[in-house]
C-alpha cells in the first residue's frame, strides 16, 4: 500500500507539473516565431491578409510571423499541414471560402467543422468579373453570347475547387444558361497572369487581386457580385444590375489553427485582429482594395464557417457541380 501510495504521489506530481508548465507556456506566448500558412499560391488575396495579420502581430509581441504559402490540391495541402500542427499557436492557418465549398466536394483527410479553430474573420469581399481588354465583352450580355456562339469553348479560371471563384463560375454559367470550361490554379495570382496572358477567357476574383490591373486598363471589369456596386470600381454594374440578381455570394477571410488551441491563445490572436481593424488606415487600405473590414471573434467565425458550409453546399446541389469524391 505504501509503494502504491508513493506512486500516486508521485504521478501526481508529474501531471501538476505538466499542467504548470502549459499554463506558464500559455501565458509567455508567443516566445518564438510563429508560422501562418496560406493554403494558395503567392500573389494572391490571402498572401495580403497573411502578411496584414502577420505586420500586426510581429508588432504587437515581437515575434517575426512567417508568411508560408502552400498550394496545392485545391488548398487541401496547406490546410492539412496547418491542422495537423501541434495546437499551440504557433501554426496558424489564412481561412477562405475554399474551406467551406471543399467540405462537399471533396475529400479532404480533415473535418471543417470538427478540425478548425476558428480565430477570426479580418475582411469580407464581393467578387468582379474581369477580361482582358482584347476580348470582345464590355457588358455581361456579351460574354454570354460568346459563350452561346462558342459552347464549352469560352474558359474560366478557379483558384480552387470548391472556392468562390469556382462556385460563382458555375453559378453564372447556371443563371445565364451557358456552358464553360473550367481552368483550375493553384491561387488567384496564377489565374490572373494567365488572363492576362489571354490564356483564359474571363475570371471572377476578389478585389485584391485585379484592381492595379483595373486602374492600369490590363484588364476589364464587367460585373460585381453584392447588391450595390463597389466602391473601389463605381463604375461598374452588378450582376443584379445586368439582368442576373442570382449571381451573389459574399465572401470572407480570416484566421484559425488546429482544433484543440488553448482559449486564452486564441483570445490573444483575436483581439490583437480586432485592433487592426479599427485602425483608420487598415481600413482606408482594405476599402480601396475593395475590401470590407469584418470583424467576428472565435464563436461568431465558427458558426459564419458552418452557414457557409451549408450555402455552398445548396449552391453546388443548384449548379449541378460535380462531386470530388
Amino acid at each position: 500500500m505504501g509503494a502504491c501510495r508513493t506512486c500516486a504521489l508521485l504521478l501526481g506530481g508529474l501531471v501538476s507539473s505538466v499542467l504548470a508548465a502549459g499554463a506558464v507556456a500559455q501565458d509567455d506566448y508567443p516566445n518564438r516565431p510563429i508560422r501562418l500558412i496560406s493554403p494558395f499560391a503567392p500573389g494572391g488575396s490571402t498572401t495580403f491578409t497573411a502578411r496584414l495579420i502577420g505586420q500586426q502581430l510581429t508588432e504587437a509581441w515581437g515575434q517575426q510571423v512567417v508568411v508560408d504559402n502552400r498550394p496545392g490540391a485545391n488548398t487541401v495541402i496547406g490546410t492539412r499541414i496547418a491542422l495537423s500542427s501541434r495546437p499551440d499557436g504557433y501554426t496558424l492557418l489564412i481561412l477562405s471560402s475554399a474551406l467551406a465549398g471543399n467540405h462537399t466536394l471533396v475529400k479532404t483527410p480533415y473535418d471543417a467543422l470538427k478540425d478548425v479553430a476558428t480565430i477570426a474573420t479580418v475582411m469580407s469581399y464581393e467578387s468582379v468579373l474581369v477580361v482582358t481588354p482584347s476580348l470582345p465583352v464590355k457588358r455581361v450580355k456579351d460574354l454570354i453570347a460568346l459563350a452561346r456562339a462558342k459552347p464549352g469553348q469560352v474558359t474560366f479560371g478557379t483558384s480552387s475547387t470548391g472556392g468562390a471563384t469556382h462556385i460563382l463560375a458555375e453559378l453564372f454559367n447556371s443563371e445565364a444558361g451557358i456552358k464553360t470550361l473550367r481552368v483550375p490554379y493553384k491561387g488567384g495570382g496564377p489565374a490572373v497572369v494567365d488572363l492576362m496572358g489571354g490564356h483564359i477567357n474571363f475570371f471572377l476574383s476578389n478585389p485584391v487581386n485585379v484592381a492595379s490591373q483595373i486602374n492600369s486598363g490590363r484588364l476589364r471589369a464587367v460585373a460585381v457580385t453584392g447588391r450595390s456596386r463597389l466602391s473601389a470600381f463605381p463604375d461598374v454594374p452588378t450582376f443584379a444590375e445586368e439582368g442576373l440578381p442570382g449571381v451573389m455570394l459574399t465572401n470572407w477571410q480570416g484566421v484559425g489553427g488546429p482544433a484543440g488551441l488553448p482559449r486564452s491563445i486564441v483570445g490573444r490572436i483575436a483581439a490583437e485582429i480586432e485592433k487592426l481593424l479599427a485602425k483608420p488606415e487598415t481600413r482606408a487600405t482594405l476599402n480601396k482594395l475593395g475590401f470590407e473590414p469584418f470583424y467576428n471573434g472565435p464563436e461568431k467565425t465558427a458558426a459564419l464557417l458552418k452557414s457557409d458550409i451549408d450555402t455552398y453546399a445548396r449552391i453546388i446541389k443548384l449548379a449541378n457541380i460535380e462531386m470530388e469524391r
